[in-house]
């Protein structure tokens, strides 16, 4: 399936045409998906779900593996990680989102927005937006989840935001030994920091990850970093 944009981007037109022409977003997704050759956006979103780059990504990931994706605002990355958990559910497995930047009513519009209805998904996948989420708060919840659960952490830099939790560093250790020791993907949207230049390189890599305080990145078996709507997957060295 080819689009003339990514679908972040054309999910960010329809936004802006609503706004534009006082209309609900939903018309404008509509006339959005009407102008890519489609009827609706019901039915763009779920080809693209049929054919989305997570489906692929999620063909590659292993039980005990921590992955980051990072990317520049605006390019797709939590979408992305959104549809890995939502293609663990809809392969028969479990998926749970952790975010510290979205309410309920986010993550469900942007599961509808990539074709993926939460109905559809039923108790395989799941998301909490609490405000107390931690690597400790993250292990007390998915303590019996069963091997194989692709778990995403919405998102790295923000673990570090209240004193009482411990340091990032022993955060981010804390939950790749509970990866490895219950068979778990945990995967980590990351910020990448403004000095990034895509005209001189044309995806970011571990160096433009944006980091407050340090972290041991080897802690990471995979790394995915996005840009212009393409994706790079990388194994650690």
């Amino acid at each position: 399936m080819k689009l003339s944009v990514p679908i972040y981007q054309l999910k960010r037109d329809a936004k802006r045409r609503a706004r534009d022409e006082g209309i609900p977003l939903h018309e404008a997704l509509d006339r959005v998906a009407v102008a890519e050759g489609f009827s609706g956006w019901s039915l763009l979103a779920a080809r693209y779900a049929e054919s989305s780059p997570a489906a692929r990504l999620y063909g590659r990931l292993e039980p005990g593996e921590m992955v980051l994706v990072g990317a520049r605002p605006g390019q797709g990355k939590t979408l992305l990680a959104l549809e890995l958990a939502a293609e663990a559910a809809k392969s028969g497995g479990q998926g749970m989102f952790f975010t510290l930047e979205y309410t309920d009513k986010d993550v469900l519009e942007r599961l509808r927005a990539i074709g993926r209805e939460p109905a559809e998904l039923g108790s395989r996948f799941g998301f909490d937006c609490s405000d107390r989420i931690s690597a400790d708060y993250i292990i007390e919840k998915m303590a019996q989840a069963p091997r194989g659960t692709l778990v995403v952490v919405d998102y790295l830099q923000l673990l570090d935001q209240r004193r009482e939790n411990p340091p990032l560093a022993e955060q981010v250790r804390a939950l790749k030994a509970f990866a490895g020791e219950r068979g778990l993907v945990i995967v980590f949207i990351s910020q990448i920091d403004r000095s990034y230049d895509p005209t001189e390189k044309p995806y970011p890599d571990a160096g433009d990850i944006r980091l407050p305080n340090p972290v041991d990145l080897r802690l990471f078996s995979k790394t995915c970093f996005l840009n212009n709507g393409e994706i790079r997957l990388q194994t650690a060295s």
